[in-house]
């Protein structure tokens, strides 16, 4: 197997050969997502208080251009692999604003900088990947980057997090501050520390070869006064947002990303959400993309996209809802409806125009769908719902009306 590895931040790329004693496809069946930090974030977006019961777990505190900023990477899955032109620029619009207000003066030199960072999202200039990639499958896991500048060995380190019970992947750099907001990095050495080891797995890789490939910068941009934030730029003008905690939202979406442990990660989030329980839910106009449900068995690929288990759900004013797949080059399902209140969380809906679209152009088909929507969850960004035969599903509202 063949790694290829560059660190946050840095224009270098490591070609690593796998350990030959480790089988690595048994390693990634039983990987698992990082577990996240228990907290809870009480933001103006969000329609209902999120609460928690852990001992350990205390409020987030984002100031609302933070909470802006939060709200936009909302739904981007992958890190900013799959955001679409318009998320870019709400992340680019807030990050803008919050560059703009400074945050934390000289953050280098600020205690707030030291400790573990998650990285949450990263941009992609021109031809740049969005994210260093780290380790097969990186996307998979949790990827983090640890700054520790106040020691005698000043170091920024590269994580990427398989599980609690596997380990991580470190790649560790010597650091040193040139300014008030740049590090300037070496990579240095790099290790494997498996759970299951009572030792670390040096990975062989000749640093000091490299030159100036193993060599980077990384500007903070702006570190939040609650130091839970923290966005910075590289040297190939990467942007790079990192947090030391992430709201509920984001840690379930974490889970639909990685694809592990999906539903506890949905019954955790309701959990914390017992608020709603009384509530009365609205479903928000808009486009809404499936991205995650908990169908089991799969029906023939005209039934799921006739009942909305896969694709897009454009909800408007008027009561009308249409379902859209894309199904290859330019070819689209369509199939529109209405839908009606029934409850307080509850709505009727008949689904009975369906086409095969290309272009300006259909072929009718014909298809009846009721079902009976629950909301389990909504707010501005993320919906929770049960629809057709009681599957659950996880929309994220990419769009407008």
């Amino acid at each position: 197997m063949s790694v290829k590895l560059t660190g946050v931040g840095v224009n270098s790329s490591l070609q690593l050969k796998a350990l030959p004693n480790l089988n690595s496809t048994k390693i990634v069946q039983f990987l698992k997502p990082s577990p996240q930090a228990k907290a809870v974030l009480n933001s103006r977006k969000c329609r209902h208080v999120c609460q928690s019961s852990a001992v350990d777990e205390q409020q987030i505190s984002f100031s609302e251009p933070e909470t802006h900023l939060i709200d936009a990477l909302i739904g981007i899955q992958g890190r900013g692999k799959s955001a679409t032109p318009r998320q870019l620029q709400e992340v680019e619009s807030a990050v803008k604003v919050l560059e703009g207000l400074g945050g934390e003066p000289n953050p280098t030199k600020s205690n707030l900088i030291e400790g573990r960072w998650q990285l949450v999202f990263t941009t992609r200039p021109g031809t740049a990947s969005p994210i260093q990639r780290t380790f097969v499958g990186v996307d998979l896991f949790s990827v983090f980057q640890e700054v520790y500048l106040q020691t005698n060995d000043p170091r920024v380190s590269n994580i990427v997090k398989f599980s609690d019970a596997i380990g991580e992947l470190k790649v560790e750099a010597a650091a040193a501050v040139e300014k008030g907001t740049r590090i300037m990095f070496r990579f240095d050495r790099a290790a494997f520390a498996f759970k299951f080891l009572p030792f670390k797995v040096p990975y062989p890789v000749p640093f000091k070869l490299l030159g100036d490939e193993a060599k980077g910068w990384l500007d903070t941009t702006y570190l939040s006064p609650s130091g839970n934030l923290r966005i910075s730029k590289g040297n190939k003008g990467t942007t790079f947002v990192l947090q030391k905690k992430t709201e509920p939202r984001q840690n379930l979406l974490t889970a639909i990303s990685t694809g592990q442990n999906v539903k506890q990660a949905i019954d955790k989030f309701m959990a914390e959400n017992e608020a709603i329980g009384s509530d009365e839910l609205e479903l928000v106009e808009g486009e809404w993309e499936m991205i995650w449900s908990s169908q089991t068995e799969t029906d023939s690929w005209i039934e799921n996209a006739g009942n909305g288990l896969m694709g897009k759900q454009i909800v408007k004013k008027n009561g009308e809802l249409k379902f859209v797949v894309d199904i290859l080059l330019g070819l689209k399902f369509s199939m529109t409806g209405t839908y009606q209140k029934s409850g307080k969380k509850t709505y009727s809906v008949k689904m009975d125009d369906a086409a095969i679209v290309v272009g300006p152009y259909g072929l009718p088909v014909e298809m009846e769908t009721n079902i009976n929507l629950q909301l389990l969850y909504s707010d501005e960004k993320m919906r929770i719902s049960k629809g057709y035969s009681g599957i659950v599903f996880v929309h994220i509202r990419t769009g407008k009306m």
